[in-house]
């Protein structure tokens, strides 16, 4: 259960980064903003997969 709520804790921490970077940098430019957020996904991604599966 536990480990279940962390992975939860860790999509929605992702969310609203994606969803901030796209409301305060990138409102009105549609391929900066997919390339940031490929970008943010990719090394959540990574970091994800690096520390946090066991």
């Amino acid at each position: 259960m536990a480990r279940q709520t962390i992975a939860v804790i860790y999509v929605l921490a992702m969310v609203a980064l994606v969803v901030g970077v796209d409301f305060l940098f990138f409102r009105n430019h549609f391929w900066p903003r997919l390339l940031v957020n490929i970008g943010i996904v990719l090394v959540f991604t990574a970091f994800y997969l690096r520390f946090l599966r066991r």
